[in-house]
């Protein structure tokens, strides 16, 4: 269960808001971004059946530095690559509430360096 900070509790609005817009489907999953301090978090979703698909972290890749953006960025293509296995070519991507900069971004634009559509 996350903390119920402000900043947080901020963020939670602003994922509701991007959820309202973005919905997984079948023929394109949403690729939901979480990260924390120390790791970065990515799962493809399918919304209608509401079960995921793949995941991918930081910390069972066990990268020394999983919070930092070269880790990111290896995430993202890691779970380009996972995708590629289960016959996924297109996501769309769900950012989280946060920003798309740094991590996330990062993220983004290791699974469009693997071949994934977003």
């Amino acid at each position: 269960m996350l903390k119920k900070t402000k900043k947080n509790e901020e963020r939670l609005r602003r994922h509701a808001r991007v959820r309202r817009v973005v919905s997984g489907t079948p023929d394109c999953p949403r690729l939901s971004v979480f990260r924390s301090n120390q790791n970065i978090y990515c799962q493809v979703i399918d919304d209608t059946t509401g079960t995921t698909i793949c995941s991918c972290n930081s910390k069972d890749m066990k990268l020394e530095h999983g919070g930092n953006v070269d880790a990111a960025k290896k995430v993202g293509a890691e779970i380009a690559k996972k995708c590629k296995d289960a016959k996924i070519e297109k996501v769309c991507f769900d950012r989280g509430g946060y920003v798309y900069h740094g991590r996330v971004q990062a993220v983004a634009d290791g699974a469009r360096e693997a071949g994934l559509k977003l």
